[in-house]
């Protein structure tokens, strides 16, 4: 038997990334699932692939959050778990920080994985689990982050105010917050030669995780093996918040390193 099986779940981000391999595992795991995304094209194309259920929808507006709730609860016909992958990564110093920027950075980190928690928590009729991806970074200080970490920092604290709240109704909710995993949204960044090095030489197990670390940890909070665990966050970060996130210096030498050694 599945850990999944006669649940029903929803996965926004679920086209890439942490959000496929979710969906992939869900499925494995006996799961009906939905996968939403802002990008019709790679939904589509990876909803017929794993042959579930797709909507579209954007994870900073109010009303395409709520309307996906309603839309999984019309297809599977309940939903039990519900996953937020949606999020993006822009790097700019505090100096240099313009509204734009760290405005469209807060509604998809922070205001858009609030109203996840609510519409999705609302839908939840029998209970149920509630996780959100968040970062490393939100606990650990990364320079040319604040706009993000920040975000992600708020949404790990509204996640425990939601347990807190959402408990009476038997619905779960936890973050699980990787350090630096390679998809398709900082791929480029690893292949920096010098970039993976920094940050393996603040990881204590020396090395850095994988996209099935991560989904690992969703699933055990998704299941019944979690049943008693709420307002909770789960470091997939091979002992990183034990010490610190490389500086931009720190960086900078570790790829004047690899360069000179070519």
């Amino acid at each position: 038997m599945g850990r999944m099986d006669g649940k029903a779940a929803v996965i926004v981000g679920g086209s890439s990334g942490f959000g496929e391999g979710i969906a992939r595992r869900f499925l494995a795991e006996g799961a009906q699932v939905m996968i939403a995304a802002r990008g019709a094209e790679r939904l589509e194309k990876v909803a017929a692939e794993l042959g579930v259920d797709s909507h579209i929808c954007d994870a900073s507006n109010f009303d395409d959050l709520k309307a996906l709730a309603a839309h999984a609860v019309e297809r599977l016909g309940h939903l039990d778990v519900a996953v937020n992958c949606a999020g993006f990564e822009d790097n700019c110093p505090i100096a240099a920080l313009e509204p734009e920027r760290v405005e469209k950075m807060v509604a998809v980190q922070f205001t858009g994985a609030l109203y996840f928690i609510q519409h999705m928590a609302n839908a939840m009729t029998a209970g149920g689990s509630i996780v959100t991806i968040s970062s490393l970074t939100a606990t650990s200080v990364a320079e040319g982050y604040a706009p993000y970490a920040g975000a992600k920092a708020g949404i790990n604290h509204a996640s425990r105010i939601a347990a807190s709240e959402y408990g009476a109704k038997g619905v779960r909710v936890n973050v699980v917050s990787p350090t630096t995993v390679e998809t398709p949204m900082i791929a480029q960044l690893l292949a920096t030669p010098g970039v993976r090095e920094a940050l393996i030489a603040e990881t204590p197990l020396g090395a850095l995780p994988e996209v099935k670390d991560v989904v690992n940890a969703v699933l055990y909070l998704a299941s019944d093996e979690s049943a008693f665990v709420t307002g909770e966050n789960i470091h997939i970060d091979g002992g990183g918040a034990l010490r610190r996130l490389p500086r931009n210096d720190d960086i900078i030498a570790s790829i004047q390193r690899a360069m000179a050694e070519k």
